[in-house]
């Protein structure tokens, strides 16, 4: 079962791959991970896709699209993959169905995960990364999954790891600018769900991220 996930940052789209990802023993795929892999390891794709990143410029498609195609290949892939963080927009999401048509690799969902613009927000500005694991929820502002206080040291609700935030998250202007490219359903991310949409005979399975974890969770399971 192959499965691409979308939504925006503070969506809780990271915890729900890792939901599915333990649920059916597939790979949880993260673009971030690959180009840091590819990068580290030095292969040729990764030294193209450094210059670019060095220059401060977006690497293309014809570079990042490889990567991602030869990670969907691996072994630990064959039996369905869930791919998190690509496509970013609607140019990507047409480039990569025709290679991944190519590649007679079938993706058989796309899961949507739905929120509002300004909670996306809140749950940013308010998260807390564990340190051992970073799909451990914690966040202050919600009870359900505030962190906990151990030797008077905030601490994960879940580990008891300690917690970190990251820059970003308290930056207004950056989680607007990520947020203004997911929310464009012109040319965006909102675009590339569109895409998948459009396809007749895709399997787009749209939910509410506003509940619980564990209710957001159950209506993904019960479509899946």
């Amino acid at each position: 079962m192959n499965i691409l996930v979308f939504g925006p940052n503070g969506s809780g789209k990271g915890t729900q791959g890792a939901i599915v990802q333990k649920k059916y023993n597939m790979p949880h795929i993260e673009s971030g991970a690959i180009f840091r892999k590819n990068i580290g390891g030095g292969t040729e794709l990764g030294k193209a896709a450094k210059e670019y990143i060095d220059q401060g410029v977006l690497v293309p498609d014809d570079i990042t699209i490889p990567m991602i195609l030869d990670r969907l290949k691996e072994d630990d892939c064959k039996d369905g993959w869930i791919l998190d963080g690509f496509p970013r927009n609607k140019v990507q999401a047409e480039t990569l169905d025709k290679a991944l048509k190519e590649a007679g690799m079938n993706l058989d969902y796309v899961i949507e995960i739905i929120l509002d613009r300004d909670v996306a927000k809140l749950r940013i500005t308010g998260r807390r990364l564990c340190v051992n694991d970073n799909n451990h929820p914690n966040h202050i502002a919600f009870d359900a999954i505030k962190p906990v206080e151990k030797e008077g040291k905030i601490v994960c609700r879940v580990c008891g790891g300690d917690l970190n935030t990251r820059p970003d998250d308290q930056d207004d202007e950056a989680i607007d600018k990520r947020h203004d490219i997911y929310y464009d359903d012109t040319v965006g991310t909102m675009a590339a769900v569109n895409y998948f949409k459009g396809i007749e005979g895709s399997n787009v399975i749209s939910v509410d991220g506003g509940p619980s974890i564990g209710e957001v969770s159950e209506a993904i399971m019960s479509q899946l």
